[in-house]
């Protein structure tokens, strides 16, 4: 049976989405609440220009100020607000700050990701959980694209963290009987992320400056590149897959377009995107990268009956107007 999105009710029921000023989490959150849903957004810090705030959602669901690490905080959450479907996306997704940081990475990835579990495992009302790990926790492959038999062999502290988390999620699915499926994208990008070191924003913002962007490794390493609303449609059609099908709980599934994208392809894409004649600065100096990732999402296909709803082309073409919009009210 293929379960999507669209047929499985969300119109009030208690979700809550950690990381919810995130990237992703603010997407996820808008979709929810579009559907009906009752949103409860776990946040920990207060970032002005996340989508909550700029899309007027804060008035429409429910915030609670805190972090993942904090068990009882969780346990309260979960408990109070009876919480029935659990969006674990909260994570530190910065593989620069975790090389130069790995303890705060390792905190927020690795503990935070058990205290939720362990919330979950002892609240009677969740139903499904799905948690958002990363390509990364792949480590580096012989093989590509990779695939979801694959082992987790992370080596970076990112790496590490994300193999560490996805492991821990297969763990309690199978020793618990947790109702927790994994999702492993690649580099999420689209409107509202604001980690300029990030290449997509920081070639945007180049070009928007004049300035000629920067490409920190040698401009061959290939990524996959996965838009936003992809991810957050995504991960809802995978929360009502499992309602329906509990037997794949302590399942990971890759969602990804499926091509082989250098990141000098991509900012190129851009270049042209945006009628640019800069040249890039290849600065040929990565520190702890993976050269070539990118993910077969056959799984998902087959069993989800699933397929991107964005090409890279077409994500770019919604992303670049945004940046346009924000840099110039923000001058």
């Amino acid at each position: 049976m293929v379960t999507n999105a669209d047929s499985f009710e969300w119109r009030d029921r208690p979700v809550l989405v950690t990381g919810a000023s995130g990237l992703v989490g603010g997407a996820l959150t808008r979709r929810l609440v579009e559907a009906g849903a009752d949103v409860v957004a776990l946040v920990r810090d207060w970032v002005p220009s996340c989508e909550l705030m700029t899309e007027g959602l804060l008035s429409r669901v429910t915030v609670v100020r805190g972090d993942i690490c904090d068990y009882a905080l969780m346990e309260r959450i979960l408990g109070e607000y009876e919480i029935q479907v659990v969006f674990h996306l909260a994570a530190q997704t910065i593989v620069g700050i975790a090389n130069r940081n790995p303890l705060s990475t390792f905190e927020a990835n690795i503990k935070g990701t058990w205290n939720v579990l362990e919330a979950c495992r002892h609240a009677p009302t969740v139903r499904q959980i799905i948690l958002a790990s990363s390509d990364k926790a792949y480590g580096e492959q012989a093989i590509l694209p990779y695939d979801e038999q694959m082992p987790l062999i992370g080596r970076q502290p990112y790496d590490v963290s994300k193999s560490c988390a996805d492991l821990i999620a297969q763990a309690y699915a199978h020793t618990y009987g947790l109702p927790v499926v994994v999702t492993r994208c690649g580099n999420f990008y689209g409107p509202g992320d604001l980690n300029w070191n990030r290449i997509i924003p920081g070639t945007i913002r180049s070009v928007l400056r004049g300035e000629r962007p920067l490409i920190r490794s040698d401009g061959h390493f290939i990524r996959d590149y996965f838009f936003v609303e992809d991810g957050a449609a995504a991960y809802m059609t995978l929360a009502a897959h499992l309602a329906r099908h509990p037997e794949i709980a302590g399942n990971a599934y890759n969602f990804s377009n499926e091509i082989q994208v250098t990141v000098l392809d991509l900012v190129q894409r851009i270049l042209t995107a945006m009628d640019s004649d800069l040249e890039p600065r290849i600065l040929n100096k990565p520190f702890g990268e993976i050269r070539q990732q990118y993910l077969s999402a056959a799984r998902a296909r087959n069993e989800l009956d699933w397929k991107p709803l964005y090409t890279l082309d077409e994500g770019l073409g919604l992303t670049i107007p945004w940046y346009k919009n924000h840099l110039e009210y923000n001058a």
